[in-house]
């Protein structure tokens, strides 16, 4: 059995306050740029203020992950972090930690093993634009 690591890194502008991106086109290109049929995917975010999951990518959901956000970590709350650093992103840091910064996806005869609605999604919480 032959073993192969493959290693890509994708950027992405962003625009923060929860800013949510659909990567499973480039996710897809990666496995088939690289030939892969079968094996897993590791998708990492290398950010404390960012997040990686899955969803079904469709305009009531791109509002319901927000709107529930803002009642689990509001925007508008006084964080200690902020006190600490002073840089009003706490809420982006206990959202990121609540989503998850990876998420690992089997490969299969050379395509994602997605569900039918599900895509791999970036989720930047930070208070403004990022390139990550």
């Amino acid at each position: 059995m032959s073993i192969t690591v493959c290693t890509e890194q994708l950027s992405l502008k962003t625009q923060g306050y929860t800013d949510i991106i659909n990567i499973t086109p480039g996710v897809q290109q990666f496995v088939d740029d690289n030939r892969l049929i079968e094996g897993q995917i590791l998708i990492f975010i290398n950010g404390s203020t960012a997040a990686i999951s899955t969803v079904e990518y469709e305009p009531g959901l791109l509002q319901d992950i927000p709107e529930t956000l803002d009642k689990i970590a509001p925007m508008n709350k006084n964080y200690h972090h902020d006190n600490t650093w002073h840089d009003g992103n706490g809420y982006a840091h206990v959202r990121s930690t609540l989503m998850g910064s990876s998420f690992t996806v089997p490969v299969v005869k050379g395509r994602l093993v997605l569900g039918t609605w599900q895509q791999i999604i970036l989720l930047d919480f930070d208070n403004g634009p990022r390139n990550r």
